[in-house]
């Protein structure tokens, strides 16, 4: 029931009503006085039936009131809101449009229709990530904090959370016609450091009885195992494996393979090369060493693989050990404009752009943010979020922009683009927008200017670089330089279908669905029309009709994403002797889910995929 505030209390109800509060009134003075006690003479000279009748009428007057307040309040309330959420509509974003529910495979929410503007209870989904049956994937605590002086604190849960979770209401938000809901809160990393949650086992409540894996599946396992037996043997501990000469090689001497390989090994149920590859990292990972590193590579690599077998695993082993990195290669942000150098050395705590150029790549410093923000939350220190926030404001308020697309160079000093007038969605440029979108879902969908950004560049990428090719028309993405059109894709924009889908799913516009199965049909016939079945790194597209001509054509001699060179001669691939960690870290294990049958293992709904396929929580609310 409403329960109402009293009616407002009136001078005159009180004085005729109320006799025995003149003499307890020394504030009034003697003419109010005088005028209470000639109210009384009179209110007594009247008969009993009088007395009622007036009563009766100002109990009547009274309850009228409180309806009538009541009634008034909530259209009011009603008004109010309406107001304010007219005064809070966004600028116009080109392109969004009404979006369907969510078009993946996910548990149903109670609200997966999007009523419009209607406020919606929410049931509590389901969060078991489960792996194959002799390894249970453990999700952390959501509100996870590491205490500087001991990562490994006990495990401290708020009584009746899971109650406060099941009853919390949210709305949805309509952005200009797309239906957004925003079903988590962006959480700040706290200033003051608290104690640490461990992640803790799935409840019982939430298990289920676990999805048999499959032959694919299977299959991805034993071509992991195969690869792992190779590592193990022959580059145990170095960087990457070289399996024709059975050697190795060396990029940063940070073990990458095996790190990028951890959660891989998690997600596979492989428990016992997953508990080897764990003593390596407590053991042999020593950071303090004199080294350049990648600050991109590492942090994707790296500070993504060791806080993403955090979460997974529950070990404060690698929590310590990405902390330990994130800080060794913050002095990148120490650049005039706070856009970061590209290398770190991590024992010396000294920066440098490359040799050859003080620019950075757009890509790359715009591709850190998911696993720097996350560090933050996880530890409770602000100084790794803010420095790639940062970042982030400074490339959106930036001009040089061509309809939300971007150049591919950046300088460190001047903070502006460089080498304008060239737009690509392929190296140097790709995960830009991969990241806009994935930060915007990260933090709950509350970062408006990250979307923002991100629906401004695909309707960029629609008007400047989206074609079709002869003979079957498939749908590219090519490239611009200077206004001039080159049917060129690298296979890097094969990632742009998975992150528009994900966009879908996630409440965007509708279209751009249709959009990621178009393209995501041209990235299976970069395979298909090759002679070993393997895409090459670079494809150049027919646009004119011709005579005996494939829709794909190959121009460079080497580039094949695997370890050839030649893609396209089945009897003669001229192997590369090259394995990188990827391959572990990324190609296996998306084949790995893909072909899973349980729709929960890593749900899309809870985690998000770093750009090196390290899954990161989503931001549960505060």
């Amino acid at each position: 029931m409403y329960s109402a505030s009293p009616p407002p209390r009136r001078d005159f109800i009180s004085v005729t009503l109320s006799p025995g509060e003149a003499a307890g009134a020394g504030g009034y003075n003697n003419s109010k006085a005088w005028r209470r006690r000639s109210c009384w003479r009179k209110w007594k000279q009247l008969s009993r039936l009088q007395r009622s009748v007036i009563l009766f009428l100002f109990a009547f007057l009274a309850v009228c009131g409180v309806i009538s307040y009541t009634n008034m309040g909530e259209q009011w309330k009603s008004l109010t809101n309406k107001s304010s959420e007219d005064q809070k509509t966004e600028p116009e974003i080109p392109g969004l449009k009404p979006a369907n529910p969510a078009v993946l495979p996910a548990p149903q929410k109670a609200d997966a229709n999007y009523p419009e503007l209607s406020p919606q209870k929410h049931s509590k989904l389901p969060h078991v990530r489960r792996g194959p049956p002799n390894l249970q994937i453990r999700p952390p605590r959501r509100d996870a904090r590491v205490k500087a002086q001991d990562v490994a604190g006990k495990t401290e849960e708020e009584p009746g959370q899971a109650d406060k979770e099941e009853k919390t209401e949210k709305s949805i938000i309509s952005w200009r016609g797309a239906v957004i809901e925003p079903d988590q809160s962006t959480e700040p990393p706290s200033s003051k450091i608290k104690e640490p949650e461990k992640p803790s086992s799935v409840e019982v409540e939430d298990q289920k009885e676990p999805v048999p894996i499959n032959e694919r599946q299977m299959a991805v396992i034993e071509a992991f195992r195969h690869a792992w037996k190779g590592y193990k043997e022959f580059a145990w501990g170095h960087d990457e494996l070289k399996p024709l000469s059975k050697s190795y090689s060396e990029w940063f001497g940070l073990g990458l393979t095996l790190i990028d390989a951890l959660d891989t090994m998690w997600i596979l149920g492989l428990k016992e090369e997953f508990e080897e590859a764990k003593k390596w990292v407590a053991t042999d990972l020593l950071l303090d060493k004199n080294v350049d590193v990648n600050l991109f590579e590492s942090t994707i690599r790296i500070l993504g693989g060791l806080l993403s077998a955090y979460h997974l695993s529950g070990d404060s082993l690698f929590l310590e050990k990405a902390k330990d990195i994130g800080s060794r290669l913050m002095p990148a942000f120490n650049t005039p404009s706070k856009i970061p150098y590209s290398d770190v050395n991590i024992g010396r705590g000294t920066a440098h752009p490359p040799r050859w150029t003080s620019d950075s790549t757009v890509a790359e410093v715009t591709s850190i943010q998911l696993e720097f923000r996350e560090l933050s939350r996880l530890t409770g220190d602000e100084k790794f979020q803010k420095a790639v926030d940062a970042v982030m404001k400074h490339v959106h308020s930036l001009s040089g922009k061509n309809d939300g697309l971007v150049p591919m160079f950046i300088n460190t000093n001047s903070g502006q683009f460089t080498h304008l007038g060239v737009y690509t969605l392929g190296a140097r440029a790709d995960s830009y927008y991969e990241y806009l979108l994935k930060q915007w879902i990260q933090g709950g969908k509350k970062e408006n200017e990250l979307l923002e950004d991100y629906m401004r560049a695909i309707e960029g990428v629609k008007k400047h670089l989206l074609r079709t090719s002869q003979p079957k028309k498939l749908t590219f993405v090519g490239e611009l330089a200077h206004g001039h059109f080159s049917a060129k894709m690298d296979h890097l924009v094969c990632f742009l279908p998975g992150t528009l889908a994900l966009g879908a799913h996630n409440g965007l516009t509708a279209d751009h669905m249709e959009l990621a199965k178009a393209l995501i049909e041209t990235c299976y016939q970069m395979y298909a029309q090759v002679e070993t079945g393997l895409s090459p790194e670079i494809v150049h597209f027919n646009l004119h009709a011709q005579k005996d001509r494939k829709d794909v054509e190959i121009k460079v001699p080497s580039g094949g994403y695997t370890s050839i060179n030649n893609v396209q001669n089945p009897s003669n691939p001229e192997p590369r002797d090259k394995m990188e960690s990827f391959f572990l870290g990324e190609t296996l294990k998306y084949m790995f889910l893909l072909f899973s049958d349980d729709v929960d293992l890593i749900n899309l709904d809870k985690y998000i995929f770093n750009t090196e396929a390290h899954p990161l929580p989503i931001w549960a609310p505060a």
